[in-house]
């Protein structure tokens, strides 16, 4: 995976379009407190067409939501695409979807938005794994300063968790959300892993269906092309009452602590909790001897 281009910072009066690319949206109240606290920084904030439509548990057809996507990148005038929310869909947008002649400019988001990010950054364009428009107004204060500090174009500090040991490295971020980047693996949308370091969250899955897609990405040698591996939370995933079962972390020692990389967890993104922000396809230095995550000149 190569560095990707950062978008021009934003500034305020900038405009950000909102797009709902994948679940519908339900979650009102929060939503409009995610749109009201980009608004307080100072920027425009519009709603796409479509983007409150329905159909099933998507946000409408996948016509309609990819046309959003595609007016929100046309527009000249739009600095930035703030995703409402996750749930599943992303990855329908991309049959027969072309990036080709856009102009970089951000695309925020996390959970099932790594579709997009992660094909976007098959572009050589970097976007942000970050709070969505519904989870955003839940982040600290020192979480929204450092989205807004580094989509303002200012450095943001490293991330410090617990180090597995294995010396420091240093490669291209790949920030996911693990279900989603296991279901691109064998497409067209699995990037070149060489020289990555991968930062995986989830929500939702039992351990033993944590094991299924690590061992998917260890049978399939996708593991051995990686420079370091950075763990985020794993919520909402404890094995079911009375079923004999590891637990998550006991997975992910499994699967993960025999590859002789640099591994740091406990790293403060993902779901049902802080979810600090990580730029994607840009430099960093994961040291598993002192559990930091820190990310070089963009």
């Amino acid at each position: 995976m190569n560095i990707c281009q950062v978008p021009p910072p934003l500034k305020p009066n900038d405009l950000l379009r909102v797009i709902a690319p994948s679940g519908a949206l339900r979650e009102l109240e929060m939503f409009h407190k995610g749109v009201n606290l980009w608004r307080s920084r100072g920027y425009r904030v519009e709603f796409s067409s479509g983007f409150d439509q329905q159909w099933g548990y998507l946000a409408g057809t996948d016509d309609n939501r990819r046309q959003q996507l595609r007016d929100a990148l046309n527009d000249p005038g739009c600095r930035g695409i703030l995703c409402a929310r996750g749930g599943y869909g992303g990855a329908r947008l991309l049959e027969d979807w072309s990036w080709q002649g856009i102009e970089p400019k951000w695309l925020i988001g996390f959970s099932d938005i790594t579709a997009l990010l992660m094909s976007l950054s098959q572009q050589g364009i970097s976007g942000l794994h970050g709070a969505l428009l519904t989870t955003i107004a839940a982040e600290p204060d020192w979480s929204l300063q450092r989205l807004f500090d580094w989509v303002e174009g200012r450095p943001i500090p490293p991330l410090t968790g617990t180090g597995w040991g294995n010396g420091k490295i240093t490669g291209v971020l790949l920030p996911v959300n693990l279900t989603v980047a296991t279901h691109l693996l064998g497409t067209p949308f699995q990037l070149d892993l060489s020289n990555v370091i991968l930062a995986i969250e989830d929500v939702s899955e039992a351990p033993y269906r944590i094991d299924r897609m690590l061992t998917q990405w260890r049978l399939c040698g996708a593991l051995k092309q990686l420079k370091g591996i950075a763990i985020g939370r794993f919520s909402q995933c404890e094995p079911p009452a009375h079923i004999s079962s590891f637990t998550v972390a006991e997975v992910l020692r499994d699967r993960l602590g025999d590859l002789d990389l640099p591994i740091v967890s406990d790293l403060p993104f993902g779901h049902d909790g802080v979810n600090a922000a990580i730029p994607m396809g840009i430099s960093a230095e994961l040291d598993g001897d002192q559990g930091t995550l820190t990310l070089c000149d963009r």
